[in-house]
């Protein structure tokens, strides 16, 4: 027989409601595997379902975005989809590696919390209570140097040093851009990712948006590895196409940026 009191406890403990010595609440155990919440669509130009607003941009760079996004919807209605990073087997580094299109595996250790992507095998390392470094001292990556802290039962990251060629949903950024980020559990088991972006140079304001996720108990994370690519760029349309000869032996397209 379960006891009542004890599945309380247990239930407090997991989410982070128990306080530790001195009234502070302990800090959530967060390891597990995560899926994105249910019913959310992961399309990245469906602002309204993964709950990502435009990007404030400074001009002319809204208008420039504005216009790749109706390229891309035209193309996309054509069944003729724009070469992406996608197509080109890159990751999809920060913050579009947090939508979770497909799960993801947290594990907490001392000193440390790691995201790990099933897409793309991709692997976030998240140092905790160390002091953030210079942007310019930060060597630019995919997921970016990240350091956090607990406040209460909210992990609170910082991350800065994304390579300008990621970017998320089309959206250019400059060295300076940094992502804040507030992971939080919610009632019913689910867990919260409330991201700030901000950039100096290409924004007007904070980008602000949310991202939600369910556990997923019982799922072990298979291995994702884009190869043998066959797509390629069609330098006249900026569309895909496939290459039917050996990859080895063709010629390889230029590098675009990766857009998400």
């Amino acid at each position: 027989m379960k006891h009542p009191l004890r599945q309380a406890v247990r239930a407090a403990i997991a989410t982070g409601a128990l306080a530790v010595a001195g009234g502070a609440p302990a800090a959530p155990n967060l390891t597990g595997t995560w899926d994105h919440a249910p019913g959310v669509k992961l399309d990245p130009r469906v602002t309204s379902a993964i709950q990502v607003a435009t990007p404030p941009l400074k001009q002319p760079y809204l208008g420039q975005w504005l216009a790749q996004q109706q390229q891309a919807k035209e193309a996309d209605a054509r069944g003729q989809p724009l070469f992406s990073g996608y197509t080109q087997c890159l990751p999809d580094g920060m913050p579009a590696m947090m939508m979770a299109m497909f799960p993801m595996e947290i594990l907490q250790t001392p000193g440390q919390v790691t995201i790990i992507q099933e897409a793309y095998n991709q692997t976030r390392r998240i140092y905790l209570g160390e002091k953030q470094l210079a942007i310019d001292d930060a060597e630019p990556g995919f997921w970016g140097h990240s350091v956090g802290h607990w406040e209460g039962n909210t992990l609170v990251v910082n991350t800065v040093g994304i390579k300008e060629e990621v970017r998320f949903r089309g959206a250019p950024h400059s060295p300076a851009m940094q992502i804040d980020e507030r992971i939080h559990p919610l009632p019913g088991g689910m867990l919260q990712d409330d991201v700030v972006v901000t950039d100096p140079e290409y924004l007007t304001m904070p980008w602000k948006f949310s991202w939600k996720y369910v556990r997923k108990p019982g799922y072990k994370m298979l291995e994702y590895v884009c190869e043998s690519n066959r797509e390629y760029e069609d330098p006249k349309t900026g569309g895909v196409r496939m290459r039917l000869d050996d990859p080895d032996s063709a010629p390889q397209p230029p590098a675009q940026p990766a857009q998400r």
